[in-house]
């Protein structure tokens, strides 16, 4: 597994790291065995980096993965923050930040969580530099090592690094959603920010795994979330309307090298790019843990395979979310 610093915490940090929303909630149920399991094996094939967010499962994620740390040296966990009430400007102040942090430091059974981040808040939160000096005043009181952002939008992301201590940005890119590379890449390299990219496999499509008889859960966002009845649709299949993706990963499977699958390919496409800290695929099974720890290892892709990627985005999946987010 090749490491890769991330942004201004710097730590170096497995380029292929873990999501555990799915361990949470809104993917079906997964139990606790399961879960520990999945997340053991990730840390065997030399995963590092775990991120986890205090709403999920409400806590259920966040405790998972510090009973993981307990048992493993060397891991880095990042967290979320700023769900846990309605979305307003208001509602990100001192007091709520220390609430959720002493809530998160529990679940997690540390003192000093490694790096926090803001939960996709409201965009005019951006304009709001005494909600990053607050985060700053945590670093301060040892609540916090560092702290970053997971943003929806590119102009959210573009925002936030203009704060000169956010250390991260963790956003939805991937096959099916490219316009982060256009701009922000280059700038948050140049500051000297991590990337952290979530949704790699735009919720399972870029697996090659789905149909259009594919049924999901009641429990399941990929279900009760696809026009955007609960939180942002861009977390739902990238915003991609599901035919639509299906139709795009049929043009994308003449690229997957022999032995491997479409879900590696997906993940080695973004490692391409050298501004990415890490990628954060989910897994419900050692199996699926194992096998995207395995994407780090393919060969670089090709320029002819790179421009094909592209052109399938271009053609089938721009017109529906290119100006979106």
């Amino acid at each position: 597994m090749n490491l890769r610093t991330l942004g201004k915490t710097g730590r170096d940090v497995s380029e292929i790291g873990f999501g555990a929303w799915q361990i949470g909630a809104d993917w079906g149920e997964v139990d606790e065995d399961a879960a520990m399991a999945t997340l053991q094996a990730a840390a065997d094939a030399g995963v590092t980096f775990f991120d986890t967010a205090d709403v999920y499962g409400d806590g259920r994620s966040e405790r998972l993965v510090g009973r993981l740390r307990r048992e493993r040296e060397g891991i880095t966990v990042a967290t979320k923050m700023g769900r846990r009430m309605d979305q307003t400007v208001e509602n990100y102040s001192p007091e709520h930040f220390r609430e959720w942090n002493d809530r998160s430091r529990e679940n997690l059974g540390v003192e000093t969580l490694d790096l926090v981040q803001l939960h996709c808040p409201p965009t005019d939160l951006y304009y709001h530099p005494e909600v990053f000096e607050d985060l700053e005043a945590m670093v301060g009181e040892g609540r916090i090592a560092a702290y970053g952002v997971s943003v929806e939008r590119v102009e959210e992301a573009l925002k936030a690094i203009e704060y000169p201590n956010v250390a991260t940005v963790q956003i939805i890119f991937n096959a099916f959603r490219r316009r982060p590379a256009d701009l922000f890449f280059a700038e948050a390299a140049r500051r000297g920010v991590g990337i952290i990219v979530r949704v790699p496999l735009a919720s399972g499509l870029l697996s090659g795994k789905y149909s259009r008889e594919t049924a999901f859960g009641e429990d399941d966002h990929r279900n009760y979330n696809r026009q955007g009845e609960a939180f942002d649709v861009g977390e739902t299949f990238s915003g991609v309307p599901f035919e639509v993706g299906l139709d795009a990963v049929e043009e994308l499977r003449p690229l997957v090298p022999e032995g491997a699958t479409l879900a590696q390919l997906a993940l080695r496409w973004i490692l391409m790019h050298d501004a990415v800290s890490t990628v954060i695929p989910g897994a419900r099974s050692p199996e699926q843990a194992r096998g995207n720890a395995e994407a780090a290892a393919l060969p670089a892709l090709d320029d002819a395979a790179m421009a094909r990627v592209a052109a399938v985005y271009d053609e089938r999946i721009a017109p529906h979310v290119h100006q979106r987010w």
